[in-house]
């Protein structure tokens, strides 16, 4: 077990278990194969000569084709895992292609942090095209559409108020105040 903190802190960091080092470190690493804590200088497997090193890790082989990542054991060849990945039928190129903007002549890949999704049409758009004005907005376009025929209605009305003098009685449109 590494010594602890100092004489003023002695719950704050840990001794590097390392013979050689024994450096006292805030931020220590504690060895998931061997279980010693480390500082920053011997924190991998590698560094500090880990002999469960070898059963720990996971290796993946990424496919060309859709982008998955396939778990290979040790001593399996790369080319052999990723025949069984496609005679597995799971491999499916469609699942490669990023999804872009949908506005027109935008190429913008959309990703997690400059994705917006319309709260008007529901499409998900890049930021630049986040604006229903910026973007053919189905839901804008028929909001557009309702205003000018709200407007063309309230023309009309005021129209017939200007022919019957505005709705009032002829006795009080004569009427003047002082």
């Amino acid at each position: 077990m590494a010594r602890r903190g100092t004489e003023a802190f002695p719950d704050l960091g840990a001794h590097c278990d390392d013979p050689d080092c024994n450096q006292l470190d805030f931020l220590p690493f504690v060895c998931d194969g061997c279980g010693k804590t480390f500082c920053t200088d011997h924190r991998t497997y590698k560094d500090h000569g880990c002999a469960k090193a070898a059963d720990q890790g996971r290796t993946v082989v990424i496919c060309e084709a859709c982008g998955v990542a396939v778990e290979r054991t040790p001593g399996q060849d790369d080319r052999a895992v990723l025949d069984a990945h496609a005679r597995s039928r799971s491999c499916d190129p469609a699942k490669k292609r990023k999804p872009r903007c949908p506005a027109r002549r935008c190429k913008e890949t959309l990703t997690f942090c400059n994705t917006s999704q319309c709260k008007g049409c529901g499409q998900k758009l890049c930021l630049r095209h986040r604006f229903p004005a910026d973007h053919d907005c189905a839901a804008a376009a028929r909001a557009a559409a309702g205003a000018a025929a709200a407007r063309r209605a309230g023309q009309c009305g005021r129209d017939a108020q200007k022919k019957d003098g505005g709705g009032l009685t002829p006795a009080i449109r004569n009427l003047k105040i002082f």
